[in-house]
């Protein structure tokens, strides 16, 4: 596993730039962006922006020298597109002109991801510091580019923002732990999995922390909408076949699946795991080529205790438990259509994978004393 993972998860690194120093004539995507929320609240949002000039992505290839430029614009042009097409006072959009599509499908592309807004624009590389001396925590960091004015929907990004920078610890573990299983150490793995499921107890404190400043009411009317799948979508200057694309969804961070990939757990085929399964499109290139590595390691299951490999999956579970509680009290209590954002029939979904996470549980010796 890359190393530059250690520090903070899946998060970016170093920091994402948060404005367009290195291309002075992308910098009016900065003044749009910062404008957005109060344009979004204007009946004639569409034809300004389709009247608007957007400029093209400068480069013709990805070079790691320029790729946090190209995630900033990724960020702004999806926060432009998702904005165009799921507009909180209209109708939703099913064209979307060339002015966007065409611009932001081609820096899309050079992603290797679908040209829609996911997990990664709206909060991986949508955070800065305040402080660049302090952690990547809650108090500390702020987004970047938002949908509306409201704290709330700041509030909602940066919790994400802050369990993605604790799945540094987990992604090291995990690497630790490759090199225990292969000497045989079951010490060391056990060691591994304790410090895995104390991240991941850690990540769950602060998922809890989502009422402190979000209230369910703004989430499901001012900002949720615009994070929702895109449905039969015409991309003018793209393609003439209208499209469907999943939307933001936390389903599509690598956490979770990194660490399904490193336990080995066994979720029963069905439409809800094909549509887990196609969430890995819309994640980074690298997160996904960093998961298809886990899940060729061999299980720590064999050589670690049963005390320390269950309280994996029990932080596992538990952290799914609480998403799912703030699924039911922000969404599913407010609307009758039984998908989420990323287009899924989540309760149900979230109920299969909770179930089946503890089902992995490794049997207790004799007495109930760990194996």
């Amino acid at each position: 596993m890359d190393a530059k993972y250690y520090e903070r998860g899946f998060l970016p690194k170093p920091d994402p730039v948060w404005h367009f120093d290195r291309y002075p004539q992308l910098r009016m995507l900065d003044d749009l962006g910062n404008d957005l929320p109060q344009l979004l609240l204007r009946g004639d949002f569409r034809r300004t922006i389709k009247g608007t000039s957007i400029p093209d992505w400068p480069e013709i290839a990805l070079t790691e020298e320029t790729l946090p430029e190209l995630r900033l614009y990724y960020l702004r042009l999806g926060f432009l597109v998702s904005g165009y097409v799921n507009q909180v006072s209209q109708d939703r959009a099913h064209v979307l002109p060339a002015n966007l599509a065409v611009p932001f499908s081609r820096a899309c592309r050079l992603l290797d991801r679908p040209p829609i807004l996911s997990y990664d624009g709206y909060a991986l590389y949508n955070w800065r510091r305040l402080r660049m001396s302090e952690p990547i925590a809650l108090g500390n960091i702020d987004t970047i580019q938002n949908f509306v004015e409201l704290y709330d929907e700041h509030w909602f990004i940066l919790v994400h923002v802050e369990i993605e920078a604790i799945a540094g610890e987990i992604l090291a573990a995990i690497d630790r732990a490759d090199t225990a299983i292969a000497n045989r150490d079951g010490s060391a793995v056990d060691q591994c999995l304790s410090r895995i499921a104390d991240a991941v107890e850690r990540q769950t404190e602060v998922l809890k922390r989502i009422p402190e400043r979000m209230r369910p009411e703004l989430y499901f009317r001012e900002f949720r909408p615009y994070i929702r799948f895109f449905e039969n979508v015409t991309y003018s200057g793209v393609d003439s076949k209208a499209m469907n694309f999943r939307g933001e969804t936390g389903a599509q961070s690598s956490i979770m699946p990194t660490l399904v990939a490193f336990m080995k757990i066994r979720h029963t085929q069905s439409i809800l795991t094909d549509h887990l399964n196609d969430m890995r499109r819309f994640m980074p290139a690298e997160h996904r080529k960093s998961i298809q590595r886990v899940e060729r390691m061999p299980t720590p299951r064999e050589l670690a205790s049963a005390s320390t490999f269950n309280a994996v999956l029990d932080a596992m579970a538990s952290f799914r438990e609480v998403h799912m509680g703030w699924a039911d009290q922000y969404v599913h209590q407010r609307v009758d259509d039984p998908r989420g954002t990323g287009g899924t029939p989540y309760m149900t979904w979230l109920n299969q994978l909770i179930d089946e996470t503890r089902a992995a549980r490794k049997p207790m010796g004799v007495g109930g004393i760990a194996q």
